[in-house]
């Protein structure tokens, strides 16, 4: 009777494996180039979250878009810093790909905050004047402040 108890549960663990998120632990990074994302403008961290339905989960995320605010901005970047007008430490940079977006699933501390720069192909720069606690860019841009765009 033992052998059967243990035979099925053996069972139950080779076809039934522990619960675990995949996305917890996978790294995504944008990069200039790629056009791996998707949904521009939309808040990424709605589903790239813990429990959420999309691959990773964000920690920075966002969109950039041309001076119509229309259109899709590839190939730029974002910087956190630890002082205002990218000044002080870099936390990270992100580039945002073809589709306009960025992301990225590295730890990221925001502590009391980071202050957060977008930058363009050719030099240009803009910055945010208040610190930030959170990645989750498209929250409010495009929904409650602008965009964010460049030349």
């Amino acid at each position: 009777m033992k052998l059967n108890y243990l035979i099925i549960a053996m069972f139950t663990f080779v076809l039934f494996p522990a619960c675990e998120n995949e996305n917890e632990n996978e790294t995504k990074i944008s990069q200039n180039n790629t056009d791996e994302s998707h949904n521009l403008g939309q808040n990424c961290m709605n589903c790239h979250v813990s429990g959420g339905d999309g691959e990773g989960w964000f920690t920075i995320a966002g969109s950039l878009y041309d001076k119509s605010k229309t259109v899709a901005y590839p190939n730029g970047s974002v910087k956190l810093t630890s002082e205002p007008n990218g000044s002080g430490t870099t936390i990270i940079i992100v580039d945002n790909d073809i589709k306009g977006n960025f992301y990225s699933t590295e730890e990221i501390d925001f502590g009391e905050g980071l202050f957060a720069g977008i930058y363009g192909t050719n030099g240009e720069q803009k910055f945010m004047t208040s610190k930030i606690t959170t990645g989750a860019c498209n929250a409010c841009h495009g929904t409650t402040t602008a965009k964010l765009w460049m030349e």
